[in-house]
């Protein structure tokens, strides 16, 4: 039997989640893999958030009293720590809701820059999030949706990128990481290729970010968009990197309170960057939570999360493929690959297997997970996806093996 390396001490980072002593259905030992959809949080991120509303909760950058002045610290500072775990400049680093509200601001700031007949690139490969705000800009300007297509292995066809970038692309928008394969594109050189033909280039980094070091510099995109519960932090709370000269020049999203400059009923004047961005009180409870993630996840070591994630990837990729009526969606190597792996069994609707894991207490996710247009391309309908991460153990890679292996026993039988 092929043996897998630990490359985190799993049973001290379990220790700090206290959702994984829970028990789920009949009693069975809750086995989460469902990360790719929102992540559980440790102790020390709950512990930030309760720490903010007990000691120091003010509205940030309001009031000149003692508890005004910290919140406005502690916001700056996760600002700073943000920043920093992605190679950035704090003002380059603004905070939103998630990754979906970070790209709809890029794509609706972009408006008046687009004009009839201007292109769109995006991919096949994209999550919801980064496919129907661009569909919708195209519908608002009248330019032209073009997009790369996926080869029958789940990865990126580049082949066609020299004929579909053109001088009239204007944007590129691109994952980081497949949420349904797994799979990670040549994302710094589809930027390199975007910016030769004057296009900017937007990384959706949700999938990316919390499971391997990223570093925005080395990537080479002009934006990047990630969501907070994915990496361990709370929900409500996400951010957008864009380069300093991009977002001083484009428009505000939302409007309203503590993004403005001066307001006289004439008209008002708006803060520079990223405050331009943030209208309305900050959610700094949230800042405070996802700083601790950071600290978290940077404590582990990001190079030794995307190990583990690797090895149990490498693990669940034989395991499965060893289970006769299963197809595995996406590459079938760890090789440019992240911790997702989605796959049909023959027979079984997706609902139905996840139905009877989750009867085990295995929690995964079914559907077409926000990915139409990319299970139409590899032509299925829906499918059911297990995402790891620093909590999961090759022992919950062996259960899920077992379940699925049980559910076709459980329909076959009738």
């Amino acid at each position: 039997m092929t043996t897998f390396p630990d490359h985190l001490d799993v049973e001290a980072v379990r220790a700090d989640f206290p959702i994984l002593a829970r028990t789920a259905r009949n009693g069975n030992p809750l086995i989460y893999l469902d990360s790719g959809a929102t992540a559980q949080k440790p102790l020390q991120v709950l512990d930030a958030e309760r720490s903010f509303y007990e000691l120091h909760n003010s509205a940030a950058h309001r009031g000149t009293h003692l508890l005004g002045e910290e919140a406005t610290d502690a916001y700056e500072a996760a600002r700073r720590k943000l920043a920093a775990f992605i190679n950035a400049d704090p003002d380059e680093v603004v905070f939103t809701k998630n990754a979906t509200e970070a790209i709809n601001l890029v794509a609706y700031a972009l408006t008046s820059s687009i004009t009839p007949g201007d292109e769109i690139l995006i991919t096949e490969m994209e999550h919801h999030a980064n496919l129907v705000p661009w569909q919708q800009l195209c519908e608002r300007t009248g330019a032209t949706l073009r997009w790369l297509s996926v080869t029958p292995d789940g990865r990126l066809d580049l082949d066609g990128l020299d004929t579909l970038l053109t001088e009239r692309t204007r944007i590129v928008a691109v994952t980081h990481q497949s949420n349904v394969t797994g799979t990670i594109p040549p994302v710094a050189e589809i930027a390199h290729a975007a910016h030769d033909k004057g296009a900017l280039v937007l990384a959706d980094a949700a999938q990316s970010v919390p499971h391997q070091p990223v570093d925005v510099a080395a990537l080479g995109v002009d934006f990047l968009a990630f969501s907070g519960h994915k990496m361990l932090g709370p929900y409500g709370i996400g951010v957008l990197f864009g380069r300093a000269e991009l977002l001083e020049a484009m428009p505000p999203f939302l409007t309203g309170g503590s993004m403005i400059e001066v307001v006289r009923m004439e008209g008002s004047t708006f803060l520079p960057p990223p405050q331009r961005f943030e209208p309305g009180v900050p959610a700094v409870a949230e800042a405070a939570g996802l700083a601790a993630a950071v600290d978290y996840l940077t404590a582990l070591g990001m190079g030794n999360v995307a190990a583990h994630e690797e090895s149990l990837t490498a693990h669940a990729l034989d395991a499965l493929s060893e289970i006769s009526g299963v197809r595995i969606l996406g590459p079938d190597t760890t090789k440019d690959r992240g911790g997702a792996v989605a796959f049909e069994v023959e027979g079984v609707h997706p609902h139905d297997v996840g139905q009877v894991l989750d009867e085990l207490g295995i929690a995964v996710r079914t559907g077409h997970h926000c990915a139409w247009p990319l299970h139409r391309a590899l032509g299925v309908q829906a499918s059911t996806r297990a995402t790891f991460y620093v909590y999961n153990t090759h022992d919950e890679v062996d259960a899920l093996a077992d379940g699925i292996r049980y559910a076709q026993r459980f329909f076959q039988a009738g």
